[in-house]
């Protein structure tokens, strides 16, 4: 006999940073988990963070996320003064945060977020090192996102 498991939610990602992939060029992605706090990982769950406008800033040999804003719940923090942006510590090894600090001292470079996500029953965020993209690059990838959405627009209309 099979169990089965409890229905919950299908997608572990928490918050997508949608805008980093159209304002950088991706070079380098890096898995950091988070210190929360107990309203914040209550929220975490009910889906209330975003993650526009933020960034990872590296510090005495450490790094930390900056401008990820998490909505506290009513029910979760009665009892505490809830900051929705404070600064929160990302946890990476040191050779990770070597690798990125000589990069982002390399002119262009910058370390921004892409995701949060549950790993297990961990929060994880999805950092990379990106380098910003000009206008036309930008432009370009528009093109390029409008001329596949028509060619899947003419292959439907040739198959019906």
């Amino acid at each position: 006999m099979s169990k089965k498991k409890a229905s919950g939610p299908t997608s572990n990602t928490i918050a997508l940073n949608k805008k980093a992939k159209h304002e950088y060029h991706i070079e380098e992605r890096f898995e950091a988990g988070l210190v929360l706090l107990g309203w914040e990982v209550k929220s975490l769950r009910a889906g209330k963070a975003q993650l526009v406008d933020s960034y990872v800033l590296l510090k005495d040999g450490e790094a930390w996320l900056l401008g990820a804003h998490i909505t506290p719940l009513n029910t979760a923090s009665t009892h505490v003064i809830a900051d929705p942006t404070r600064t929160r510590k990302l946890l990476l090894h040191a050779k990770e945060i070597a690798k990125i600090l000589g990069k982002v001292n390399q002119a262009g470079n910058t370390c921004i977020p892409l995701a949060m996500y549950w790993k297990g029953n961990k929060v994880k965020c999805e950092i990379a090192l990106a380098k910003g993209k000009k206008l036309f690059d930008k432009r370009a990838t528009e093109k390029e996102r409008d001329w596949n959405r028509q060619k899947q627009r003419i292959v439907r209309e040739a198959n019906t």
